[in-house]
């Protein structure tokens, strides 16, 4: 393929299984792609002189590298630049929203790389040929590291810790590893053996892993001090953002992060107890949220077999192309379709929740709206009303949560709640650090992976600094 294929070959991507038969399982939603066609989605890169795809990825991932090698069938050499810069691509692979492609030289006027896609089938063929081997280090320096979190940021940064000969120990309050990538994305996005592939490489390279270990509650933060070198704080951002309005303690109004996990639970074969149990079946759902949250909840929901689903979201409708506001390389407003909202429910934008009615035995049956304009403000006689027996809020979230571990350790916060640090990635506890959502607040799967891997670096020179 010659080197102008980005003239002549328009951009192709997997197709996605049909939206009836998908909907009723739990598996992810896309068809193999054949290598020769993605080989020459490869060659559309234009091995720019300066690649913004690098400005666009948090990772800085070497995009134009692993093209070229993709384009001519070196895939045990891609793998190898591909994990030169990033730990988990089967992750990134698959729910990263892939700034990358938003940064792509190409798609000032055409449509950009398949950037996304190549990634992924990357490091599934790589497995898949075994190419992935353990990588434990050489030699070992004898400091001890606890990871308090097992999300992709704590994993990131565990893996970088022991290749670099230290013993290293992953604190997760949960029962399985894996945090929001386990129990927050669900399986049609992400299956899940995909982190137990992982795992056992990292095992293999001498991580410990240590479930139902909550610090700051049944692990104590003066033990985890005494018995470590170092501690790096990589919880995540878990506060959830609620919607106080009147009838907010109606039966059948949930956090997302509430309703997502137990499906997860059901797909890993755990028994779910029905008191409790938060389901979408035969009822009307109505989310809260337009974002990827609500698009999970919006495809769990559709799985679940739900009577109907709307989704509100408080912003505007995004314009259907790259809004000026947001000019190349930046990260488009745009509107965005995910695989959910083609199974079906309806979308609204620039609607605010005013409260919610529910029967005299205290279950939601209604949800109270009124249209906004541009800046937020209720527009006079646009009011609405939906029947709604599910409310699921899928609104972000409002950084880590501050009581227990954080209050314990005494880190200082910034203004917007998050675990304050330097540049080193240190808090304000000497040896205490920090890196993921528990650090920058609310982010992407990206930006978790390159602040764990940096912060490992931050400790290692810290701990060889003695």
């Amino acid at each position: 393929m010659p080197d102008t294929a980005f003239l002549t070959e328009p951009r192709e991507s997997a197709p996605r299984r049909p939206v009836a038969d998908r909907v009723r399982d739990w598996f992810e939603i896309y068809l193999p792609f054949p290598e020769q066609k993605l080989r020459t989605q490869a060659t559309r890169c234009m091995d720019c002189g300066v690649p913004f795809c690098h400005n666009g990825c948090p990772l800085t991932n070497l995009i134009p590298d692993w093209n070229e090698l993709v384009a001519r069938g070196r895939w045990r050499e891609a793998v190898r630049q591909l994990h030169a810069t990033n730990n988990f691509p089967e992750f990134t692979g698959r729910i990263c929203p892939a700034p990358c492609e938003a940064a792509c030289v190409l798609g000032i006027n055409t449509p950009p790389v398949t950037i996304k896609q190549i990634e992924r089938t990357i490091i599934d063929r790589a497995f898949a040929e075994g190419f992935i081997a353990p990588e434990p280090a050489a030699a070992k320096t004898g400091k001890r590291v606890a990871v308090i979190g097992s999300g992709p940021a704590g994993l990131a940064a565990a893996q970088q810790l022991a290749r670099a000969g230290h013993d290293v120990t992953v604190f997760e309050k949960a029962d399985r590893i894996g945090g929001l990538l386990r129990y927050g994305i669900p399986n049609f996005k992400m299956e899940k053996h995909l982190i137990d592939r992982r795992l056992e490489q990292m095992r293999a390279e001498g991580v410990r892993f240590r479930t139902s270990a909550h610090v700051g509650a049944n692990v104590a933060v003066e033990d985890l001090r005494r018995e470590h070198h170092a501690l790096l704080l990589a919880g995540g951002a878990e506060h959830p953002r609620d919607l106080r309005v009147p009838g907010r303690e109606l039966n059948g109004i949930h956090f997302a992060m509430d309703f997502l996990p137990q499906q997860n639970r059901r797909n890993e074969g755990d028994h779910v107890p029905a008191e409790g149990a938060i389901l979408a079946t035969g009822k009307r759902v109505v989310i809260i949220g337009g974002g990827d949250t609500g698009a999970d909840c919006l495809g769990t929901c559709h799985r679940q077999g739900a009577h109907s689903v709307t989704q509100f979201e408080l912003l505007p409708k995004p314009p259907d192309e790259r809004s000026p506001a947001t000019p190349w390389p930046l990260w488009p407003m745009q509107l965005r379709t995910e695989g959910a909202h083609e199974e079906g429910g309806e979308r609204d934008w620039s609607v605010s929740t005013l409260r919610y009615t529910g029967d005299e035995d205290g279950n939601v049956r209604q949800l109270h709206a009124v249209r906004v304009d541009a800046k937020l403000q209720p527009i006079p006689g646009t009011e609405f009303t939906v029947d709604a027996d599910l409310v699921l809020l899928a609104m972000g979230f409002l950084g880590p949560v501050r009581n227990g571990m954080l209050e314990q350790l005494g880190v200082e916060l910034d203004k917007r709640g998050n675990v304050a640090t330097g540049e080193n990635y240190m808090s304000s506890v000497p040896g205490v650090f920090s890196a993921g959502d528990m650090r920058r607040g609310q982010s992407l799967v990206v930006w978790a992976i390159a602040e764990g891997r940096k912060a490992a670096q931050a400790i290692d020179k810290y701990l060889m600094a003695d």
